[in-house]
């Protein structure tokens, strides 16, 4: 009889739903809604997914009430924002989802001890994961004819619009087009920053069972699919907890710091000595910057991200700095496992340059000497050259990339420019072996090539068409000496189009200044000397520009650049080493007007090869991360 009941139990739960929630869900199908088309159905399914693949409920209960800030209240129809405030359900049983409500005043007053409660005339968005053999028969047709993404194993979002009447009779409506945009930008952006709330362990009542969070606001940039895009691609979410937080300036912020609260109270024993592992190499305090041997150094124990020489620093740099940072410098390194990049059989790690380039033997060869201090006395754009090709590769033997075209790469008896995905292709089309370091050096070229083919349609356009590219690239300084790597751009464009770069900078050598570089029959460099600003007037107009590795915050001849870049409208790319250094540029490029148009995203034609600042452990790669603007 036990196993009977149980049985039955079982079957009643699968197909009415269980625990706090309203119910199972509707006979609403997004195929219905006016306006919406089949692709961005098939984007809201696969953000539903990255959602689901987080664990939201893991730690999240219907009283966390979450403030959400889509764009602007003038974005919206009424000229407010459609669902303000949301919280997570099934997270202690029964089916998971979550609800957006009208106002936070609604939120409160269906959050029951134990179950929703049902308010009349309370109208609510829900989303809840369901297994798609308890489906209706129009979302099973729907999900597999667009062949959706499941959620987990097996599971499904079905997405309605719930009323509770004043019989206490549940009504459903399928969403606005408008309200299935807030609920992607929701669910994109709740995805990166409900892992980084803190529990507050000092602030919970000590008889109570529930987690508490520490405060918390972030604002993150989404971008929309391109079947929604308009005139931006990207919004800004801004999400709190609870609702109604607002950004805490602090006397004490810098331009790289952030006001969200991210980590927890200074507690005793956060400050225990945890020993930095770096090989004997010296690095520096973050705090007083001091030059403090790696075996004597010390990190933070929370994020393991910052160096310090004492715990005293620490303790001081946790008061008026750290405190801010912590809980994003470690979500920084927990992303490390995926930026690596493993396909490569060489050491990917150059943390003593010299010692890396020693043990590829290619040390103060070819364009390598860029790589390490051993040539700083060279001015840039003068090392001396010897030979050809297989010299200036360090004489890699069978290892670098030869000066020929691309076989097989002609469709329909017409060449168009090789789109490539990542380092894998690449090496596959050039018989490369993957102990060839050659994408260390080759990644400022290739980051160049991806931008005009990947994130820009003009640039793209134009190429496809057989045009020619201007484009501006600011402040070069090492890739003066590496034009033989350059020239592998042009065998990518596979005969369609041309590409003239207009390299500026004080970095320029007098006596190269003014010179062209004809480095093969499609792509030319132009080297003009002095600042962007003061030059610009006297170049050709450009497409596109690019500023690789441009450490926006130490520069403030950045500022002039900027204000040129924002009047001329232009679409402009920019790479970090790190996440922080994307950061801390965002926080520049906005100080100085402009919208980020494109968000931070990895690289993927990012050096493989892995550094470390002196002052902290966060993973850096050169041309590491992308963000553009006035794209």
């Amino acid at each position: 009889m036990d196993l009977h009941l149980k049985n039955l139990f079982g079957r009643f739960q699968e197909q009415f739903g269980s625990g706090p929630g309203l119910g199972p869900g509707s006979s609403t199908c997004l195929m219905k809604v006016e306006g919406v088309s089949p692709n961005f159905i098939k984007s809201i399914y696969k953000g539903s997914a990255a959602l689901y693949r987080t664990e939201p409920w893991k730690r999240l209960r219907p009283w966390h009430l979450f403030g959400i800030r889509v764009g602007k209240d003038s974005d919206w129809s009424g000229k407010k924002q459609p669902f303000p405030c949301v919280q997570f359900i099934g997270g202690d049983g029964g089916d998971v989802g979550f609800y957006m409500f009208r106002s936070e005043s609604d939120a409160k007053k269906m959050t029951g001890p134990r179950e929703t409660i049902r308010v009349p005339n309370v109208e609510l968005l829900r989303v809840s994961y369901e297994p798609e053999a308890l489906m209706f028969p129009s979302n099973k047709r729907m999900i597999k004819s667009l062949s959706l993404e499941a959620s987990g194993t097996d599971r499904f979002p079905v997405i309605d619009v719930a009323r509770c009447m004043s019989s206490g009779e549940l009504r459903f409506r399928n969403p606005t087009l408008e309200e299935l945009r807030f609920v992607y930008a929701f669910m994109r952006a709740i995805s990166l920053v409900h892992p980084l709330l803190q529990e507050d362990k000092d602030g919970a009542p000590k008889w109570s069972r529930m987690m508490y969070f520490e405060t918390f606001i972030e604002t993150v940039d989404v971008q929309w699919p391109p079947e929604m895009a308009k005139s931006h691609d990207l919004v800004a979410v801004t999400v709190s907890h609870p609702p109604g937080q607002a950004y805490e300036e602090k006397a004490s912020s810098t331009a790289s710091s952030t006001p969200t609260k991210y980590a927890e109270p200074p507690r005793e024993e956060v400050f225990v000595d945890v020993r930095v592992n770096s090989n004997g190499v010296l690095r520096q305090c973050t705090f007083c910057e001091k030059e403090v041997h790696g075996d004597h150094s010390q990190c933070c124990a929370q994020c393991r991200a910052v160096v310090y020489c004492s715990s005293l620093c620490q303790k001081q740099h946790w008061k008026e700095t750290h405190k801010s940072m912590c809980g994003l410098y470690k979500a920084m390194m927990e992303r490390e496992e995926e930026l690596a990049m493993k396909i490569f059989l060489f050491p990917c790690s150059a943390d003593q340059p010299c010692k890396w380039l020693e043990s590829l033997g290619i040390h103060q060869k070819g364009m390598w000497r860029r790589k390490c201090g051993c040539y700083a006395h060279c001015p840039f754009g003068l090392l001396p050259v010897k030979g050809g090709l297989w010299d200036s590769w360090g004489g890699l033997d069978d290892e670098y990339p030869r000066d020929s075209p691309f076989h097989n790469h002609v469709r329909d008896g017409i060449s168009s420019p090789i789109l490539l995905s990542g380092w894998s292709e690449y090496y596959n089309l050039r018989s490369l072996p993957l102990s060839s370091p050659v994408a260390d050096i080759l990644s400022h070229p290739f980051t160049v090539y991806y931008i005009l083919t990947a994130l820009n349609i003009s640039s793209k356009n134009l190429l496809l068409k057989g045009k020619e590219v201007i484009l501006h690239y600011l402040g070069p300084e090492g890739e003066l000496d590496w034009m033989p790597a350059f020239a592998e751009i042009s065998h990518l464009l596979n005969g369609s189009g041309n590409i003239h770069i207009v390299m500026v900078g004080p970095e320029v050598p007098n006596n190269l200044s003014g010179t062209t570089s004809g480095i093969s029959s499609r792509v030319r460099v132009n080297l003009v000397r002095g600042n962007y600003q003061d030059e610009a007037t006297y170049l050709p107009s450009p497409h596109i520009i690019v500023a690789l590795n441009c450490g926006l915050e130490s520069y403030s001849a950045w500022g002039g650049a900027l204000e040129l870049i924002k009047s001329r409208g232009v679409p402009a790319f920019f790479t970090e080493h790190s996440e922080i250094l994307c950061a801390n540029a965002k926080q520049v490029l906005r100080g100085a007007g402009l919208h980020i148009t494109h968000p931070v995203t990895p690289n993927p034609f990012r050096s493989p090869v892995k550094t470390h600042s002196l002052s902290n452990n966060l993973p850096s790669y050169s041309n590491g991360f992308v963000l553009g603007v006035n794209t």
